[in-house]
């Protein structure tokens, strides 16, 4: 049961082309053109080309049926914002909006053509006529999870000891250590992005895979048959093997 993953791409297109291929030059050595892909959110905020990079996975997922992309908090916060009221996300801490420097929006909202040095009300009307109403659709449809033989994979992680089925939907793509900190079994393997690391990690219940690419890091392509995860590299495949239980 192989399937492919790429963690938080933060509006740099330039990494996330580099990770496909990576993941081509897989499929070709296995032979497997079938096994899905699976991109964990967070396509905008940070990084110079987030524009380009909802346009080229909405096209992406459009002509391929093997890709799923999952909706993150930052591609959530993106769509609070560009609703005709702009909203806030009920996660997002009461001090903080989707414009702080802190947060990457302005980034995104400049990489639409919108001037980011206006007053928020200005910014807002100029981004709800630059914005393709396509790609806030796209955003808002995307999926919180995604299942494939042994993993489930997710933006943020899980609440643990409850059933999939009844978590809340806003965890899937919020929650940190409440899921970073717990080594219950969670029964899939759950594979996510939100929190960065150095380099992908496989905690025996959990394989994180946001190596930061929002602050300078790479993005990093794995490929999961079963529970075992190698990262894709130009060398070939490197096996991330389950860090022991502390």
């Amino acid at each position: 049961m192989r399937v492919y993953a790429i963690g938080d791409v933060h509006g740099h297109l330039a990494k996330l082309e580099g990770a496909l291929a990576l993941i081509e030059a897989d499929r070709a050595e296995c032979g497997d053109r079938a096994a899905p892909l699976v991109q964990v959110g967070d396509l905008v905020d940070r990084g110079p080309d987030s524009a380009a990079t909802v346009d080229y996975l909405l096209d992406l997922t459009r002509a391929d049926a093997r890709v799923t992309v999952l909706l993150g908090n930052h591609d959530n916060m993106f769509v609070q914002f560009m609703a005709e009221s702009s909203r806030a996300d009920p996660r997002l801490r009461a001090d903080l909006t989707w414009l702080n420097p802190r947060l990457g929006g302005l980034e995104t909202l400049a990489s639409y053509g919108v001037d980011i040095n206006a007053g928020p009300t200005e910014i807002h009307a100029q981004a709800r006529q630059a914005v393709p109403a396509a790609h806030v659709e796209f955003l808002a449809s995307l999926p919180l999870s995604f299942a494939h033989g042994s993993c489930l994979f997710v933006h943020a992680g899980i609440r643990p000891g409850i059933p999939i089925a009844n978590q809340d939907p806003e965890d899937l793509y919020w929650i940190r250590h409440e899921f970073l900190d717990s080594r219950a079994n969670h029964g899939p393997l759950i594979v996510h992005g939100h929190t960065p690391v150095e380099r992908v990690e496989h905690h025996g219940n959990r394989l994180a895979i946001d190596t930061g690419a929002a602050y300078g890091g790479p993005l990093s392509p794995v490929v999961i048959e079963g529970r075992r995860a190698w990262l894709l590299t130009p060398e070939g495949r490197q096996e991330v093997t389950p860090r022991a239980a502390a």
